[in-house]
């Protein structure tokens, strides 16, 4: 116990002097930029991320800052929109065991001063960076005192009049009806409570939130300082008048109503996630965790392309990967005696891959169920039907991860309906290393809510039954039935099928999908960040102001940002 004791506070103090000489680092990096930058000229790109990294840099963070230097290194005036004590509690510093504890808003803001280190003024410009305080709506206070939950969730408000001056820019991308030059924002309606969902469901870890007063309680503040951004930020854009927006995610509540508000003035908006390869980023117009990919129907994988997608699926298929700094299957273990014997007895296998509840509680995964437990519960009454069959539900790892446990999980919804208990399942829980890919050779056919083993499974032949909207579900690589009605229907029929006949364009469409996910949307910022002690936090390398502008990736990023470009790395 000692032992342990002394291992957590050497790994804290080894953090904390790998934190201080990293701001050392960015803000010495950052004045060089400041000073190496020629004037400024043009509407200003506006950059604003308030829900990735507190005390510490973020991979995100990290694209977020180095993205912005290579745009003022370009001539072009960057507009920082920062986190002052903006919120009353914003997402990263919510406490869900303590709701009611504070911020660490004073760590944060530290931080955030360390990235933007020298341009609070800038001589060509003016103010260069807008820092956003907290300001309390008693009126809207009132407004949600009394409400449930369920209200608080659907709630909307609207902005008191004033003009706007809509951008021309163009949206086809988006289906958000734009405001006119002559419409004053008294006609919007901002859907708060919509955008407050997503990020109270990450943090909380739950789908199905709680009707209580901790869960009021955060649900209201959240929605007070949506509010706060809502009118902070249209102020700021008056003042700035940008000619584009880049925000991280676009899902957690700051950058979602900054993305919404932006947008019904008709700017374009960019949101940006970590890259599926280590150390990279994605950037696209649309929604970054819905992953919008534009494959040209003509493009077809050549023989190295080829070598190059299967070197990295021998890899994938021994688990030897990781996402955001996370490496899930560090001892990937095959199928034992115990589960091929009593496999034996069944006519057929089919596992049901699940997923974690921060990834299918996304507005849009839950396109045909209304969540994933429920997609669960059916599946459960067609096992009960089909004892010919063996069913393997196989839990994702990432549901215990460690300060991001999940609160509503496949292991507890397991447990609630006794199917464990069921003669012809096998429950292979988080901790498990089981090889998924050996369950998948074995199986009739794969039943996935919206995973990416769905996506890798169709790359293998196997037959895909999707029951959530995926990234990989924007193209033809699985079945994936549009009503419920549809998909018991299909279960039913691969169940009752002597041989499924998968189309051929799934295989292909999988595999250019994946090509496409790897190694041209995931920009590589590896001679520029690199792991901290924690590998989900990074830090800065040593590198030159060229050889950042000579990167692919930010060549990249500046021609999107610019001139309109897909973000798509060029070969």
């Amino acid at each position: 116990m000692l032992s342990r004791f002394s291992n957590f506070f050497t790994q804290r103090i080894k953090r904390g002097l790998v934190r201080r000489l990293n701001n050392l680092k960015i803000a010495y990096v950052a004045k060089l930029v400041t000073r190496h930058s020629p004037p400024p000229s043009g509407a200003p790109i506006v950059f604003f991320k308030a829900s990735t990294g507190i005390d510490d840099l973020s991979w995100n963070s990290g694209f977020h800052l180095l993205a912005s230097w290579a745009v003022r290194l370009k001539g072009i005036p960057v507009a920082y929109f920062a986190c002052h004590s903006g919120m009353s509690h914003c997402v990263l510093g919510t406490n869900r065991d303590e709701v009611r504890q504070a911020p660490p808003c004073k760590s944060c803001i530290y931080q955030s001063r360390t990235l933007y280190t020298g341009i609070q003024v800038d001589k060509y410009t003016g103010k260069h960076i807008n820092w956003f305080s907290f300001d309390r709506d008693k009126e809207l206070e009132r407004a949600l005192e009394n409400l449930p939950v369920d209200e608080l969730s659907k709630f909307e408000w609207s902005l008191k009049e004033r003009p706007v001056i809509a951008s021309e820019a163009k949206q086809s991308h988006t289906t958000l009806e734009i405001v006119s030059s002559q419409q004053a924002l008294l006609a919007l309606t901002v859907p708060l409570g919509a955008l407050c969902l997503p990020g109270l469901r990450w943090i909380l870890r739950i789908h199905h939130l709680n009707d209580d007063e901790s869960t009021r309680y955060l649900l209201r503040e959240y929605i007070l300082s949506a509010w706060n951004i809502t009118q902070k930020f249209s102020t700021f854009l008056d003042e700035t008048n940008p000619r584009a927006v880049v925000v991280f995610n676009g899902q957690f509540y700051p950058e979602a109503t900054a993305r919404y508000i932006a947008q019904k003035r008709g700017l374009r908006v960019i949101t940006h996630e970590v890259g599926l390869q280590p150390a990279t980023a994605f950037f696209t117009d649309g929604e970054a965790t819905a992953y919008p990919i534009h494959i040209p129907d003509e493009f077809e994988l050549n023989d190295e392309q080829n070598a190059k997608l299967e070197s990295y699926l021998a890899k994938r298929f021994q688990g030897d990967f990781t996402m955001a700094g996370i490496k899930f299957w560090a001892d990937m273990k095959g199928l034992d005696e115990t589960f091929l014997q009593k496999a034996a007895g069944f006519k057929q296998i089919v596992p049901i891959f699940t997923n974690v509840i921060f990834d299918t509680s996304q507005p849009h995964a839950n396109t045909v169920f209304e969540d994933m437990f429920d997609w669960l519960d059916l599946t459960l009454e067609i096992i009960r039907e089909h004892r010919e069959t063996l069913f393997v539900i196989r839990a994702h790892p990432d549901e215990l991860r460690v300060r991001k446990s999940s609160r509503e999980t496949v292991e507890g919804w397991v447990s609630s309906r006794s199917v464990d208990q069921e003669p012809n399942v096998i429950f292979v829980g988080p901790r498990e290393t089981l090889s998924s890919y050996e369950l998948i050779r074995k199986s009739k056919f794969v039943m996935v809510y919206n995973s990416t083993i769905g996506l890798e499974a169709s790359i293998m032949g196997a037959a895909v039954l999707c029951a959530g909207k995926a990234r990989f579900t924007q193209y033809q690589t699985v079945f994936f039935p549009q009503t419920v009605v549809d998909v018991r229907r299909k279960m039913k029929e691969f169940l009752d099928a002597e041989g499924i006949e998968v189309p051929a364009e799934f295989n292909r469409n999988a595999r250019r999908f994946l090509y496409f996910q790897l190694f041209k949307t995931s920009l590589p910022f590896g001679d520029f960040l690199e792991p901290s002690v924690r590998t989900t936090q990074t830090r800065l390398k040593t590198f030159s102001l060229e050889k950042l502008l000579e990167s692919e990736a930010v060549k990249v990023i500046l021609d999107g940002l610019l001139a309109g470009g897909d973000f798509l790395l060029k070969e």
